[in-house]
């Protein structure tokens, strides 16, 4: 019987605690524990686990990471010669899963004949270290030969008050900083050995920004960066946990001094081992970069520069035609002084006799200032000896940017100019605006407007991106960009006047000051091109799951499109998936990983040509399907419509086409109509169900579980949820001593174990529930005749979707997944996959 693998039980833990935490406990602990997938993906990236390992995780959780880290010693060809492992956690629920963790990973090393010995801390891992509290593990002037060797660590993410006791303790440490996982990172960085190595998983939010300057200073002086990897979308590395922080898992080495840095990206945190023995996920890209682009020698502010691929390094390299700071155009940039709150009295809702205005993000919209505007927060502000001195003259012109963007806007930097143009003497501009003045005063019609232009430009917007991992900008930021030339801004600005112009329009503006200065490709007309190409895609038909990026330029290398080429003159090349990622990587600055051909082949060119969009070996129909020279081709229908695009004839040549051929999400529609499902037994014999999420978990309940758990075994019945009557062999289970109705409550799958004279009632999880104690009482009197004994699974299609029903699953019941179909979990009771009974259990005990 094949055990679970020691990280997938610490994965139950995970998601088990998470049902019994208090929400609100967790958020003010900041606690987020890691997927076992991440968690594999972060103990695969560890160079050297040879030796004498002593490994630290503080904020362990239930232990996800430390067990990932023993897993992967345990199965290298290569295993250490002993692990020592130390673990921090103050929460008593978790500390309870995670002395399970380490009692077996003690056990799980033992049996890889690895020496083992575990720690567990219950005390919080900064306070430990006031006044000489630390325990011996940390007492480096006695233990110097014994500093860690490895930190694997998801520190809590939680803002920490200058006068909490965190802040005095990390000051005492030597560091001044503003959220714990920062003061977890700088502590445990302290604690490794020269050559030790650490892999996090963090918020990106410390790779920018006036706060964690000093512990940037600090903890790269200290460590030497190798690795980051990116989730493309914000929330992905903990989206059961509605994180909303961009996260990144970064690699360094201690008193490394490198001279590369590995980036790579994936769309979710879905990590697995791919064909060429590396960890993989969805659209994985790479790229191998200098340590200087990322972490600039010259920049005081160290900021962490994450270029993703080649086209971001494009807009970096683009944008290093401009060269000016604001001291060069004699502008300086402020967060705005009056913060409304400690001036409560001297607010008013509308203005009267003695109040001035006071300008809010809220009255800025697409640029345009609207005031005053009926919404909760004051239009205006009493002038008073207490509000005076945070009060700017009202004259000339001011840029004001956001420094928070909300989720709908494109742009992270929203730039608009206050012409002043209000009444009154004085201005307040509230604390959540940046403002552009001189001396707190305005500048001119002409640099206002440049200045605004560029800094709404999308040049700006994608170059800013790249060091700062969320929504907020700060007055710090905006001074470390680099702009054209004074006389460039006010040339722009004379220019546009008062007009309001579309992105594109600001974009061409921008690019026309760059083409003067440089010869190379506008990187924006990349992006331009992949937005138009998804553009398409939607428009043909194609469904959710194929508009994104990886679709858009696969249609683009079938039309051997490039970003300075035009829609009307396109081409109809034969080209293979690596072909295909090559033209990716080469024009477009996406640098897919090699083991991602798979993704492309049966996420994206199976559905275009599904949808008639593209063509399948159409030079040679014939070729075998496992052809080193399969290739593909854009569809002369296809191509016929796409020409059009961008001019008078799309429209109505699109309409033509999606009458004659119908889109991909309606063909698929009809599949599911007609298409039955097709279910083959181990004898031979063969049903078919009708579609659906849920038949197809049945069907890998027959052919995945059943050769598995319970091998021989014959199928007694299988539910379709058409009409539950898929099959149901009635005399056999009545020889079992069960007579039922075939359109009673049956589970979806019975199976019967001969060898062990057992009989399996398998629920499929997809809409409905599990089996709660309600079922499991329902079943049991369904069965109670039955002469096998009774074991009882729920099976889902994803550990993630169990985790949704874990506190009602019964008790002495298995649960099988079927993106783990190798792993069984059993709750509770006194033996793993077996039934129970009310006398003689002996007779059946495995």
């Amino acid at each position: 019987m094949n055990q679970p693998a020691f990280a997938d039980t610490s994965e139950f833990y995970r998601v088990d605690a998470t049902l019994k935490l208090d929400p609100r406990r967790r958020s003010d602990l900041g606690q987020f524990m890691t997927p076992v997938p991440i968690g594999r993906f972060m103990a695969s990236l560890f160079s050297d686990v040879s030796g004498d390992i002593r490994l630290l995780d503080p904020g362990a959780g239930v232990g996800s990471l430390t067990a990932a880290f023993v897993e992967r010693i345990c199965a290298a060809a290569t295993k250490p010669l002993s692990v020592s492992l130390f673990t921090y956690e103050i929460e008593p629920i978790l500390t309870t899963y995670l002395r399970n963790t380490l009692d077996e990973a003690v056990v799980q090393c033992r049996q890889a004949q690895i020496k083992a010995s575990a720690e567990l801390y219950d005390e919080d891992f900064i306070l430990g270290h006031v006044g000489g509290r630390q325990p011996d593990i940390f007492d480096l002037e006695r233990r110097d030969s014994d500093g860690f060797s490895h930190v694997i660590m998801n520190p809590p993410y939680r803002k920490i008050n200058s006068d909490s006791v965190h802040r005095a303790a990390l000051r005492e440490a030597g560091i001044e900083t503003s959220n714990l996982y920062t003061g977890f990172m700088y502590l445990a960085a302290q604690r490794l050995r020269d050559g030790g190595e650490m892999v996090a998983i963090v918020p990106r939010s410390f790779c920018n920004g006036p706060y964690f300057k000093l512990f940037r200073k600090k903890f790269f002086k200290m460590m030497g960066l190798r690795r980051i990897h990116i989730f493309e979308k914000r929330n992905n590395a903990f989206k059961d946990d509605e994180v909303l922080q961009e996260n990144i898992i970064l690699h360094a080495v201690k008193g490394e001094k490198p001279s590369k840095v590995m980036i790579t990206t994936s769309h979710g945190g879905n990590f697995h081992i791919g064909t060429d023995g590396h960890f993989v996920a969805e659209d994985m890209t790479q790229r191998t970069v200098p340590f200087d682009s990322v972490i600039r020698a010259s920049d005081s502010e160290h900021f962490v520069h994450i270029a993703v691929n080649d086209f971001e390094q494009w807009i970096v390299d683009r944008l290093a035609q401009f060269t000016a700071t604001l001291a060069d155009i004699g502008v300086d940039v402020s967060t705005g002084p009056v913060v409304d709150f400690r001036l409560k009295d001297d607010l008013r809702a509308q203005p009267e006799k003695g109040t001035v205005p006071i300008l809010y993000p809220a009255h800025f919209q697409n640029g345009v200032l609207v005031w005053p505007k009926v919404m909760k927060k004051p239009n205006a502000i009493r002038v008073s000896p207490e509000s005076r001195k945070w009060l700017w003259e009202n004259k000339g012109y001011f840029v004001v940017t956001k420094r928070f963007t909300s989720k709908e806007e494109r742009r992270r930097i929203v730039a608009s100019v206050y012409t002043s143009n209000l009444p009154g003497e004085m201005v307040g501009f509230e604390n959540h605006l940046n403002v552009f003045h001189v001396k707190q005063s305005g500048i001119s019609p002409a640099l206002a407007r440049g200045l605004a232009l560029y800094l709404n430009s999308g040049l700006v917007d994608r170059y800013f991106r790249q060091f700062n991992g969320h929504t907020q900008v700060n007055a710090t930021d905006l001074r470390a960009l680099k702009y054209p030339p004074r006389e460039v801004l006010e040339r722009i600005g004379e220019g546009v006047a008062s007009a309001v112009l579309s992105q594109r329009e600001i974009d061409n503006i921008i690019e026309g000051e760059l083409s003067h200065m440089n010869n190379d490709n506008n990187p924006l007309q990349a992006q331009q091109k992949i937005e138009d190409a998804l553009k398409i895609l939607t428009l043909l038909g194609m469904p959710r799951s194929q508009q994104n990026k990886r679709s858009a330029l696969t249609l683009l290398a079938l039309l051997n499109l490039k970003p300075n080429g035009v829609w009307n003159m396109l081409e109809r090349p034969l080209m293979g998936i690596t072909p295909i990622m090559d033209f990716a990587r080469e024009h477009y600055g996406e640098n897919y990983a090699p083991n991602t051909r798979e993704t492309f082949r049966r996420q994206t060119m199976h559905q275009l040509v599904e949808a008639g969009i593209a063509l399948y070996n159409p030079d040679e129909p014939a070729r075998p399907v496992n052809s080193p020279k399969a290739c593909y081709q854009i569809s002369e229908e296809a191509y016929t419509v796409i020409l059009t695009f961008g001019t008078d004839k799309w429209e109505e040549t699109l309409k033509s086409y999606l009458k004659e051929q119908k889109t991909l999400a309606s063909k698929w529609a009809n599949h599911r109509e007609m298409k039955m499902i097709p279910v083959q037994f181990a004898d031979g014999k063969e049903i078919t169900l009708t579609p659906g999420a849920h038949s197809e978990l049945i069907k890998k309940i027959i052919i995945d579980f059943a050769p598995r758990f319970a091998p021989g075994s014959e199928v007694i019945y299988v539910g379709d949820t058409g009409d539950k009557g898929g099959y149901f062999q009635k005399e056999r289970l009545a020889m079992l001593g069960v007579t039922v109705d075939r359109h009673g409550k049956m589970p979806d799958v019975v199976l019967y174990f001969v060898k062990k004279d057992w009989l399996l009632l398998v629920e499929s999880v997809t809409s409905h529930g599990p089996v709660d104690p309600k079922r499991h009482n329902e079943l049991s009197a369904l069965f109670k005749g039955a002469k096998p004994g009774l074991v009882y699974v729920t099976a889902f299609p994803s550990r993630g979707i169990m985790g949704r029903y874990l506190n009602e699953i019964s008790w002495e019941t298995e649960v099988w997944c079927a993106d783990a179909p190798t792993h069984l979990i059993h709750f509770n009771g006194e033996r793993f996959l077996g039934p129970y009974f009310q006398s003689n259990p002996g007779d059946h005990h495995l």
